[in-house]
């Protein structure tokens, strides 16, 4: 999916394990009403979207068929392309795309900045340190780990990381787990980081 507005820079949006769904196509015309070209990739290589009650089944053909090594690569690919013809070139990544963003993020300019929605799997990779600003916007109930914990050990520096009220999926309107003043406070947060 593209749109093309001719700006001088470019938001890679990284979609989550269910594909290029509502809340992904919607998030990509919010960001192109504001100026910005973007590019979103099929990371995961299906016609149709998984739908939200197929949540396992999402994450196993993305663990089985794709993986984060594989996704990165094509990511980071794509980043160099549009280096080409962006001044400026930013990723966005909800979820298993945030993590795809942090895994780009130490590459030597790569990126202008990278932007995470609940990016659970970057407490798989605290080796990297991001070689461009980012900004990590977590929830503050996550299943598998202690939110707090990570976010402590993310104080390096080019990182900004915040927790929001809510559960993993809180910035998606079409979620069980949306919650309208954490979406607010989170666009506040990327408006302000794209700014700078």
């Amino acid at each position: 999916m593209k749109i093309i507005n001719n700006s001088d820079s470019v938001i890679i949006v990284l979609h989550e394990i269910y594909g290029i769904n509502q809340h992904i196509r919607m998030a990509c015309e919010k960001f192109s009403t504001n100026g910005y070209d973007i590019i979103c990739p099929n990371l995961i290589h299906v016609n149709q979207p998984f739908s939200y009650d197929l949540q396992e089944e999402a994450y196993r053909h993305f663990i089985n068929n794709i993986g984060f090594y594989s996704a990165t690569k094509q990511v980071k690919q794509l980043i160099l392309e549009a280096k080409e013809k962006y001044n400026h070139v930013y990723l966005l990544g909800y979820s298993i795309g945030a993590t795809i963003a942090w895994l780009c993020s130490n590459g030597e300019n790569m990126c202008d900045g990278i932007i995470g929605y609940y990016g659970s799997r970057i407490r798989d990779y605290m080796n990297i340190t991001p070689k461009c600003p980012a900004l990590l916007i977590f929830p503050t109930e996550e299943k598998s780990f202690n939110v707090q914990e990570l976010v402590d050990s993310l104080g390096k520096c080019n990182i900004d990381a915040f927790i929001l009220n809510g559960k993993h999926g809180f910035s998606d309107p079409f979620s069980e787990n949306y919650c309208a003043q954490s979406f607010e406070k989170a666009e506040r947060l990327v408006s302000n980081f794209l700014k700078k």
